[in-house]
């Protein structure tokens, strides 16, 4: 009798043993064209499949074969690889960092800082950055060296021109930061200080010193505010006092002229007098009565007349 499976093939065999007797002994036989038939394809499948490996879209993918890192990088996407080698994904979009760190300023305050780091890495380079750093490139190099760099910018300030120049703040930062990773294929897109906060105490500090300025400023403007007026007054004051010089002397000149015209007149009018017209003039204002007083020639007595 005859079974068979789909990779083996039973039957039954009969023989004589040494006595002579006959036995009856199962056989199975393994069918081996059948099992590479399918083997072989299968594992060809197997061997494609592990060699196609997927990179995420906005990631770069490093290779490596047994841990040595090849110099190339896999685009997003399906890629073939050896069976044997594996693929780290790094990620090439901008990435967003917070910072929160402590810092002095160059008159030794104490300053809590809290800034925003943007970066990227190269995708053509990122071989070489996996290769001398690894994969947390971030905690390995980016955040050691902003901290150290936000610390030395700040250094060189004081305290109250910290507030007043933090755009120069970040742009020194960023400056210092694009040096530094350059060399290692990662772009520092943008650093911002988003926030400085000083100890409680130099804030009341600067607090005072503010209102003792603003109060210094009113009081100075005040001051210049009353010295502006007394000397508008002054200048107004002098202005009239020009004025009623001029009236003066133009009423003196005034007078001076008229009075020149009057003796001018009377001096014409004495110059055309003569003893006739004198006598005319008496005659012609004589009211009719005759003199109750006659001088003497010489003056000497005086004589009244009865009316």
């Amino acid at each position: 009798m005859k079974k068979s499976g789909f990779f083996t093939k039973t039957e039954e065999v009969t023989h004589t043993d040494e006595n002579g007797n006959y036995r009856t002994k199962t056989e199975k036989r393994v069918l081996w064209g059948r099992i590479i038939a399918i083997a072989v394809p299968v594992l060809v499948l197997v061997v494609f499949l592990s060699s196609v490996r997927i990179v995420p879209t906005g990631h770069t993918g490093i290779v490596t074969t047994f841990g040595k890192v090849e110099e190339a990088s896999l685009e997003s996407g399906p890629n073939f690889v050896l069976p044997w080698q594996k693929v780290v994904n790094l990620d090439n979009r901008v990435q967003k960092v917070n910072i929160n760190t402590e810092a002095f300023s160059s008159d030794i305050q104490q300053v809590q800082v809290s800034a925003t780091i943007n970066y990227s890495i190269n995708s053509q380079t990122a071989y070489t950055l996996y290769k001398t750093v690894g994969k947390n490139y971030y905690d390995n190099i980016i955040l050691p060296r902003a901290l150290e760099n936000i610390k030395a910018v700040f250094a060189n300030y004081t305290a109250e021109n910290l507030i007043a120049h933090r755009e120069f703040l970040s742009e020194e930062i960023l400056s210092a930061m694009k040096s530094d990773m350059e060399n290692y294929g990662i772009t520092v897109n943008d650093i911002s200080i988003e926030d400085i906060d000083f100890t409680d105490a130099f804030t009341d500090a600067v607090e005072a010193k503010q209102v003792a300025a603003q109060e210094k400023l009113t009081a100075q403007t005040k001051q210049e505010q009353l010295t502006m007026e007394q000397e508008e007054q002054a200048k107004r004051d002098v202005i009239a006092a020009q004025a009623e010089l001029e009236v003066t002397k133009i009423q003196a000149e005034s007078a001076y002229y008229a009075g020149e015209k009057e003796a001018e007149v009377n001096k014409k009018i004495a110059e055309s007098l003569t003893p006739e017209l004198v006598q005319y003039y008496y005659v012609q204002r004589w009211n009719g009565q005759m003199p109750t007083t006659i001088l003497g020639e010489d003056n000497s007595f005086m004589l009244n007349l009865p009316n």
